[in-house]
Protein backbone atom coordinates (compact mmCIF):
# COMPACT_ATOMS: atom_id res chain seq x y z
CA UNK A 1 0.00 0.00 0.00
CA UNK A 2 1.34 3.56 -1.03
CA UNK A 3 1.74 5.80 1.61
CA UNK A 4 1.72 9.72 1.33
CA UNK A 5 4.99 10.81 2.63
CA UNK A 6 3.83 14.23 4.95
CA UNK A 7 6.40 17.40 3.79
CA UNK A 8 6.51 20.02 6.02
CA UNK A 9 8.87 23.24 5.05
CA UNK A 10 10.25 26.20 7.80
CA UNK A 11 11.27 29.42 6.01
CA UNK A 12 8.85 31.47 3.82
CA UNK A 13 11.83 33.70 2.41
CA UNK A 14 12.20 33.91 -1.50
CA UNK A 15 13.62 30.50 -1.93
CA UNK A 16 11.19 29.18 0.39
CA UNK A 17 7.73 30.73 -0.24
CA UNK A 18 8.71 29.66 -3.69
CA UNK A 19 9.59 26.09 -3.17
CA UNK A 20 6.86 25.78 -0.63
CA UNK A 21 4.29 26.59 -3.87
CA UNK A 22 6.06 24.08 -6.01
CA UNK A 23 5.72 21.29 -3.51
CA UNK A 24 1.79 22.08 -3.46
CA UNK A 25 1.83 22.56 -7.50
CA UNK A 26 2.69 19.03 -6.97
CA UNK A 27 0.03 17.30 -5.09
CA UNK A 28 2.23 17.95 -1.87
CA UNK A 29 0.32 20.68 -0.18
CA UNK A 30 2.93 21.25 2.70
CA UNK A 31 2.78 21.67 6.55
CA UNK A 32 5.19 25.55 6.80
CA UNK A 33 6.23 27.59 9.63
CA UNK A 34 7.53 31.03 9.37
CA UNK A 35 8.73 32.66 12.38
CA UNK A 36 6.37 35.49 10.87
CA UNK A 37 3.32 33.92 11.34
CA UNK A 38 1.11 35.77 9.03
CA UNK A 39 3.69 34.30 5.97
CA UNK A 40 2.45 30.82 7.66
CA UNK A 41 -1.06 32.00 7.33
CA UNK A 42 -1.24 33.42 4.02
CA UNK A 43 0.75 30.66 2.37
CA UNK A 44 -1.58 27.99 3.79
CA UNK A 45 -4.83 29.75 2.66
CA UNK A 46 -4.33 28.47 -0.74
CA UNK A 47 -3.64 25.16 0.37
CA UNK A 48 -1.22 24.06 3.04
CA UNK A 49 -1.25 24.23 7.27
CA UNK A 50 0.61 26.91 8.67
CA UNK A 51 1.87 25.12 12.07
CA UNK A 52 2.16 27.70 15.11
CA UNK A 53 5.36 25.72 16.26
CA UNK A 54 8.20 23.69 14.78
CA UNK A 55 7.51 21.04 17.04
CA UNK A 56 3.87 21.05 15.90
CA UNK A 57 5.65 20.45 12.62
CA UNK A 58 7.70 18.36 13.21
CA UNK A 59 5.77 15.71 15.09
CA UNK A 60 3.52 16.03 11.70
CA UNK A 61 5.48 15.14 9.16
CA UNK A 62 8.20 12.66 7.75
CA UNK A 63 10.36 14.92 5.61
CA UNK A 64 10.81 18.87 6.86
CA UNK A 65 13.05 20.89 4.26
CA UNK A 66 14.84 24.24 6.23
CA UNK A 67 15.13 26.88 3.86
CA UNK A 68 16.81 29.75 6.43
CA UNK A 69 19.79 31.61 6.20
CA UNK A 70 22.46 29.87 7.59
CA UNK A 71 24.10 27.15 9.71
CA UNK A 72 23.24 28.91 13.27
CA UNK A 73 19.46 29.47 12.30
CA UNK A 74 19.72 25.48 10.77
CA UNK A 75 20.22 24.54 14.55
CA UNK A 76 17.77 27.18 15.98
CA UNK A 77 15.30 25.31 13.94
CA UNK A 78 16.05 22.04 14.95
CA UNK A 79 17.45 21.93 18.89
CA UNK A 80 15.76 26.13 19.56
CA UNK A 81 17.65 29.23 20.26
CA UNK A 82 20.54 27.85 22.33
CA UNK A 83 19.75 24.53 22.49
CA UNK A 84 16.65 24.96 24.64
CA UNK A 85 14.58 22.29 22.95
CA UNK A 86 11.91 23.86 21.54
CA UNK A 87 13.04 23.28 17.82
CA UNK A 88 11.56 20.46 15.47
CA UNK A 89 13.83 17.84 16.12
CA UNK A 90 12.82 16.76 19.37
CA UNK A 91 9.35 16.29 17.87
CA UNK A 92 10.24 14.29 14.44
CA UNK A 93 9.70 10.21 14.51
CA UNK A 94 12.40 8.20 13.96
CA UNK A 95 13.60 7.57 10.40
CA UNK A 96 12.08 10.98 9.35
CA UNK A 97 14.11 13.13 6.81
CA UNK A 98 15.83 16.62 7.59
CA UNK A 99 16.50 18.41 4.32
CA UNK A 100 18.98 21.01 4.76
CA UNK A 101 19.36 23.56 2.51
CA UNK A 102 21.30 26.52 3.38
CA UNK A 103 24.67 27.48 2.61
CA UNK A 104 27.15 26.08 5.15
CA UNK A 105 30.49 25.35 6.26
CA UNK A 106 30.65 21.31 4.47
CA UNK A 107 31.88 20.13 8.24
CA UNK A 108 29.08 21.33 9.59
CA UNK A 109 27.10 19.65 7.77
CA UNK A 110 28.91 16.26 7.93
CA UNK A 111 28.63 17.05 11.81
CA UNK A 112 24.34 17.50 11.66
CA UNK A 113 24.54 14.36 9.91
CA UNK A 114 25.54 12.62 12.74
CA UNK A 115 24.79 14.24 15.12
CA UNK A 116 20.92 13.66 13.53
CA UNK A 117 21.70 10.06 13.11
CA UNK A 118 21.93 9.57 17.20
CA UNK A 119 18.40 10.79 17.24
CA UNK A 120 17.00 8.48 14.93
CA UNK A 121 16.76 11.29 12.11
CA UNK A 122 18.04 10.81 8.45
CA UNK A 123 19.66 14.03 6.77
CA UNK A 124 20.04 15.62 3.04
CA UNK A 125 22.62 17.80 2.88
CA UNK A 126 20.79 20.13 -0.30
CA UNK A 127 21.87 23.71 -0.52
CA UNK A 128 20.28 25.05 -3.44
CA UNK A 129 20.54 27.53 -6.33
CA UNK A 130 18.66 29.65 -9.00
CA UNK A 131 16.85 32.76 -7.34
CA UNK A 132 13.47 33.14 -6.26
CA UNK A 133 12.18 32.73 -9.62
CA UNK A 134 13.28 29.12 -10.77
CA UNK A 135 12.13 28.24 -6.92
CA UNK A 136 8.68 29.22 -7.89
CA UNK A 137 8.62 27.52 -11.20
CA UNK A 138 9.97 24.21 -9.28
CA UNK A 139 13.05 24.99 -12.01
CA UNK A 140 16.04 25.74 -9.37
CA UNK A 141 19.00 23.38 -8.70
CA UNK A 142 19.39 21.10 -5.39
CA UNK A 143 23.49 20.03 -5.13
CA UNK A 144 22.74 16.65 -2.36
CA UNK A 145 24.42 14.32 -0.73
CA UNK A 146 22.78 11.80 1.61
CA UNK A 147 22.21 8.02 2.27
CA UNK A 148 19.92 5.53 0.27
CA UNK A 149 17.53 5.92 2.88
CA UNK A 150 17.39 9.31 3.27
CA UNK A 151 16.74 9.52 -0.79
CA UNK A 152 13.92 6.96 -0.92
CA UNK A 153 11.80 9.21 1.55
CA UNK A 154 12.67 12.66 0.14
CA UNK A 155 13.43 11.97 -3.47
CA UNK A 156 9.97 13.27 -4.94
CA UNK A 157 9.50 15.70 -2.70
CA UNK A 158 13.32 17.28 -4.01
CA UNK A 159 11.58 16.39 -7.93
CA UNK A 160 8.73 18.44 -6.87
CA UNK A 161 10.94 21.13 -5.69
CA UNK A 162 13.80 21.27 -8.27
CA UNK A 163 14.76 20.43 -11.97
CA UNK A 164 17.91 19.49 -11.16
CA UNK A 165 18.75 16.89 -8.36
CA UNK A 166 22.22 16.04 -8.51
CA UNK A 167 23.34 13.30 -6.10
CA UNK A 168 26.82 13.34 -5.06
CA UNK A 169 27.81 11.02 -2.27
CA UNK A 170 25.56 8.76 -0.22
CA UNK A 171 27.06 11.13 3.13
CA UNK A 172 26.93 14.74 3.68
CA UNK A 173 29.23 17.70 2.97
CA UNK A 174 29.69 16.70 -1.14
CA UNK A 175 26.33 19.28 -1.38
CA UNK A 176 27.59 21.86 0.95
CA UNK A 177 31.22 21.72 -0.90
CA UNK A 178 29.72 21.90 -4.34
CA UNK A 179 27.33 24.96 -2.98
CA UNK A 180 30.65 26.55 -2.11
CA UNK A 181 32.40 26.65 -5.38
CA UNK A 182 29.31 27.78 -6.43
CA UNK A 183 29.06 30.34 -3.79
CA UNK A 184 32.81 31.44 -5.02
CA UNK A 185 31.95 31.52 -8.78
CA UNK A 186 28.56 33.59 -7.89
CA UNK A 187 30.34 36.49 -5.90
CA UNK A 188 33.03 36.42 -7.74
CA UNK A 189 31.05 37.55 -11.19
CA UNK A 190 28.79 39.85 -9.29
CA UNK A 191 31.95 42.07 -8.07
CA UNK A 192 33.89 41.77 -11.56
CA UNK A 193 30.60 42.84 -13.03
CA UNK A 194 29.88 45.83 -10.66
CA UNK A 195 33.75 46.50 -11.73
CA UNK A 196 33.16 46.51 -15.55
CA UNK A 197 30.27 48.35 -14.98
CA UNK A 198 31.51 51.09 -12.56
CA UNK A 199 34.33 51.43 -15.23
CA UNK A 200 32.45 51.85 -18.31
CA UNK A 201 30.26 55.08 -16.18
CA UNK A 202 33.94 56.28 -14.85
CA UNK A 203 34.55 56.42 -19.08
CA UNK A 204 31.36 58.18 -19.55
CA UNK A 205 30.04 55.31 -21.66
CA UNK A 206 25.99 54.77 -21.51
CA UNK A 207 25.40 52.71 -19.35
CA UNK A 208 22.38 50.91 -20.90
CA UNK A 209 24.72 50.68 -24.26
CA UNK A 210 27.21 48.84 -22.92
CA UNK A 211 24.15 46.48 -21.28
CA UNK A 212 23.04 45.53 -24.37
CA UNK A 213 26.47 45.46 -26.29
CA UNK A 214 27.99 42.92 -23.03
CA UNK A 215 25.46 40.67 -22.98
CA UNK A 216 25.43 39.72 -26.88
CA UNK A 217 29.42 39.36 -26.17
CA UNK A 218 31.72 37.09 -24.79
CA UNK A 219 32.45 39.40 -21.48
CA UNK A 220 28.74 38.10 -20.33
CA UNK A 221 27.94 36.07 -17.53
CA UNK A 222 24.54 35.62 -15.86
CA UNK A 223 25.58 37.74 -13.40
CA UNK A 224 26.22 40.14 -15.24
CA UNK A 225 22.57 39.71 -17.38
CA UNK A 226 21.05 39.85 -13.95
CA UNK A 227 22.54 42.00 -11.71
CA UNK A 228 23.39 44.73 -13.95
CA UNK A 229 19.86 45.62 -14.92
CA UNK A 230 19.41 46.24 -11.52
CA UNK A 231 21.57 48.68 -11.38
CA UNK A 232 20.59 50.38 -15.09
CA UNK A 233 17.08 50.24 -13.07
CA UNK A 234 18.45 51.81 -9.72
CA UNK A 235 16.46 48.87 -8.21
CA UNK A 236 18.72 47.58 -5.01
CA UNK A 237 15.64 45.69 -3.55
CA UNK A 238 17.59 43.59 -1.83
CA UNK A 239 16.80 39.35 -4.19
CA UNK A 240 20.04 38.47 -2.34
CA UNK A 241 21.55 41.00 -0.15
CA UNK A 242 25.27 42.55 0.05
CA UNK A 243 25.86 40.19 3.61
CA UNK A 244 24.73 36.90 1.99
CA UNK A 245 27.87 37.26 -0.04
CA UNK A 246 29.82 37.92 2.97
CA UNK A 247 28.68 35.72 4.93
CA UNK A 248 29.04 32.98 1.99
CA UNK A 249 32.48 33.83 0.18
CA UNK A 250 33.43 34.24 3.91
CA UNK A 251 32.64 30.27 4.21
CA UNK A 252 34.55 29.69 0.88
CA UNK A 253 38.03 31.32 2.09
CA UNK A 254 37.48 29.08 5.51
CA UNK A 255 37.12 25.53 3.40
CA UNK A 256 39.96 26.90 1.35
CA UNK A 257 41.98 27.69 4.59
CA UNK A 258 41.92 24.77 6.15
CA UNK A 259 43.97 23.03 3.36
CA UNK A 260 46.06 25.94 2.87
CA UNK A 261 44.75 26.42 -0.81
CA UNK A 262 44.92 30.00 -2.13
CA UNK A 263 41.77 32.10 -3.91
CA UNK A 264 43.22 35.46 -4.44
CA UNK A 265 39.61 36.44 -6.89
CA UNK A 266 37.34 35.23 -3.78
CA UNK A 267 39.50 37.28 -1.31
CA UNK A 268 39.00 40.34 -3.48
CA UNK A 269 35.34 39.99 -3.91
CA UNK A 270 34.84 39.23 -0.15
CA UNK A 271 36.73 42.49 0.54
CA UNK A 272 34.64 44.44 -2.20
CA UNK A 273 31.25 43.07 -0.19
CA UNK A 274 32.93 43.62 3.20
CA UNK A 275 33.52 47.37 1.97
CA UNK A 276 30.01 47.57 1.07
CA UNK A 277 28.25 46.11 3.76
CA UNK A 278 30.08 48.41 6.33
CA UNK A 279 29.21 51.39 3.99
CA UNK A 280 26.04 50.77 4.84
CA UNK A 281 24.80 48.82 1.82
CA UNK A 282 24.34 45.56 4.10
CA UNK A 283 20.81 45.02 3.23
CA UNK A 284 20.77 46.14 -0.31
CA UNK A 285 20.60 44.08 -3.52
CA UNK A 286 24.08 42.23 -3.85
CA UNK A 287 24.49 44.27 -6.92
CA UNK A 288 25.01 47.32 -4.55
CA UNK A 289 28.25 46.20 -4.23
CA UNK A 290 28.73 48.53 -7.61
CA UNK A 291 28.48 51.59 -4.76
CA UNK A 292 32.04 51.16 -3.49
CA UNK A 293 33.61 52.28 -6.84
CA UNK A 294 34.50 56.13 -6.18
CA UNK A 295 33.78 59.09 -8.44
CA UNK A 296 30.95 57.93 -10.37
CA UNK A 297 27.35 58.58 -11.06
CA UNK A 298 25.44 55.69 -10.90
CA UNK A 299 21.76 55.87 -12.83
CA UNK A 300 18.75 56.85 -11.17
CA UNK A 301 15.82 55.99 -10.80
CA UNK A 302 13.04 57.84 -13.69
Amino acid sequence: MNTVTRVGLIGLGAMGKGMAQSLRRAGHPPHVFDVRTEAAQAFARDGGVACASLPELGAACDVVVSVVVNAAQTESVLFGPGGDGTGCAGAMTPGSVFVMCSTVDPNWSVAMEKRLAELGLLYIDAPISGGAARAASGEMTMMTAGSPAAYAKAEPLLNAMAAKVYKLDDSAGAGSKVKVINQLLAGVHIAAAAEAMALGLREGVDPAALYEVITHSAGNSWMFENRMAHVLAADYTPLSAVDIFVKDLGIVLDMARASKFPLPLSSTAHQMFMQASTAGFAQEDDSAVIKIFPGIELPRKP
